[in-house]
């Protein structure tokens, strides 16, 4: 499966999730649902994965 194919994967599930569910649910509401739903599409998923970064050299985790 290459990049194309993931990402459509990703904006269908998205898009088919929002129209499922409506606005105005709290973010971890979809993002709960959008991993169970990627998962259930053969992708391995990760959430809240932290990434560090760095601003005006300083570090933050």
């Amino acid at each position: 499966m290459n990049e194309n194919e993931i990402g459509r994967i990703i904006v269908n599930r998205s898009v088919r999730l929002h129209k499922l569910l409506g606005p105005g649910l709290l973010e971890t509401v979809y993002e709960v649902v959008l991993a169970n739903r990627l998962t259930q599409a053969g992708l391995a998923v990760k959430r809240q994965v932290p990434i560090p970064i760095e601003v005006d050299g300083i570090r933050f985790d």
